[in-house]
This record gives C-alpha cells, structure tokens and sequence, in this order.
C-alpha cells in the first residue's frame, strides 16, 4: 500500500483528534520514551510513525 500525502489540514485534524484521545487515557500506540508527557508530542510521533490506523476520505 502506498504511503499517502496529507494536507496541512488533514495533518493538524489527525494529530489533533489523536492527542484529545490520548488526554483521556487512550492507550499509545508507539513506545513511549522518556520525557515525553504532552499528548500533542505523543500524537506527532504516532503520526511521524504512520502507527495511527486512519483513512482520510478526498
């Protein structure tokens, strides 16, 4: 499957979405690493990582 390009958009609504589920307890998806407490971090990772399982509809 080919890796897909998001918009500026489509990528702050992901890791926005991503983050509020973390404040509120959802499990990471990616190793945590040391230092890293701010769920908007986490998300950036998860993202950077393609390990949040979303399909943006175009």
């Amino acid at each position: 499957m080919a890796e897909q390009e998001f918009t500026k958009f489509e990528k702050a609504a992901i890791i926005g979405a991503r983050a509020l589920q973390l404040a509120y307890g959802a499990p990471p998806l990616v190793k945590v690493e040391k230092g890293i407490v701010n769920p908007l971090d986490l998300a950036e990772k998860e993202f950077e990582s393609n390990a949040i399982p979303i399909t943006i509809l175009r």
